[in-house]
């Protein structure tokens, strides 16, 4: 059977062997998750699954996408209460597979991606996940970085201010055309800054899309490449960015659009009793999650018109242009409700 594109089948099985995970050939690998992100296979032999990350094909930044740290951050997340994979092995040698990789344990369940797959959920079940989804975050900013070895991952301080100079610079070099509310946005949050309370681990990428989840049970958080230090209430905006409702735009596509879910203002009160956090200032933390994404959208916006990324989705250039303006319309409207 001929591996995927970014697998050397029978090197990474002879490694592991080596490191301690005897596979039972024959092994098979399968690619579960790609594109720019880290790439996830999943591996199966006699004895069960496992999966395998690797970052994209290709040339990348080492930064952007460095198995070891994420290895590190599931193996010290492991420690909490923040359901995770078992991390198993890290190579770091490229050797073996053209890039440093990582395997960890296979966790049986569900990734709800869209409003179908989230309409197989019972209406307890919706309500279940909803308060747990809620409570896994609590968990996760509750843990103090120092305690499981990861007080080193950033810089925990100004972590919004630090953003919003990335970002900013980021959509400066990126503009092909006038945004006027891209610019307004960036004001008003600089206008508006508020002083940050402590710090916590930031997933960095938390929704219902990046969980393996068994009805209401979130049996593992995925996806921690984008985890760092810093604002626990940046994670939190991002999240309710994400948690679309059936009236948004957005419900055909999002798991949570298919209806019975916790609105976002029943999951930001379940987080502020929870957390003890005071939110006053949450519609500002959207509004920057909003006016991010419509940064990133608006620098891949500029990759396919130029021909960096290929042909590939050429045909959608309009609805990426669309999409960056959107998010700056979100994001205003939050920062004048």
């Amino acid at each position: 059977m001929t591996d995927p594109a970014g697998i050397r089948g029978d090197a990474i099985v002879a490694w592991l062997a080596q490191a301690g995970v005897k596979l039972e050939p024959p092994v098979r690998f399968a690619l579960l998750a790609g594109g720019h992100s880290n790439l996830t296979y999943r591996m199966d032999d006699a004895s069960g699954a496992r999966v395998l990350r690797r970052p994209p094909l290709g040339q990348v930044l080492e930064s952007a996408h460095d198995m070891g740290r994420e290895h590190r951050i599931i193996s010290a997340v492991a420690q909490t209460r923040v359901p995770v994979p078992k991390a198993l092995a890290l190579c770091t040698d490229a050797e073996i597979n053209d890039a440093p990789f990582y395997v960890m344990e296979h966790v049986d369940g569900l990734v709800l991606h869209d409003a179908a797959a989230a309409s197989a959920l019972t209406a307890d079940q919706r309500v279940q996940l909803s308060e747990q989804l809620i409570d896994v975050l609590v968990a996760l900013h509750a843990v103090n970085p120092d305690d499981i070895g990861l007080g080193d991952l950033g810089r925990k301080e100004a972590y919004l201010a630090r953003q919003l100079r990335r970002w900013k610079k980021q959509w400066e070099a990126a503009k092909t055309h006038e945004i006027p509310e891209m610019d307004a946005v960036a004001r008003l949050l600089e206008e508006r800054l508020p002083e940050q309370i402590g710090a916590s681990i930031v997933h960095g990428d938390y929704r219902l899309g990046n969980m393996i989840v068994d009805g209401g049970e979130i049996r593992a958080v995925l996806d921690w490449e984008l985890c760092t230090l810093g604002d626990p209430l940046a994670d939190l905006g991002y999240t309710l960015n994400w948690w679309a409702q059936p009236e948004d735009d957005n419900a055909d596509t999002a798991p949570t659009g298919a209806g019975g879910f916790l609105t976002r203002e029943a999951m930001a009160e379940r987080y502020a009793e929870q957390s003890g956090r005071d939110l006053k200032h949450l519609n500002l933390y959207r509004a920057f999650s909003h006016w991010r994404l419509a940064s990133i959208g608006q620098g891949v916006y500029k990759r396919y018109l130029t021909g960096a990324m290929g042909d590939d989705h050429g045909q959608d250039l309009d609805e990426r242009k669309e999409g960056v303006a959107r998010g700056a319309r979100n994001a205003l409207a939050l920062l004048e409700s």
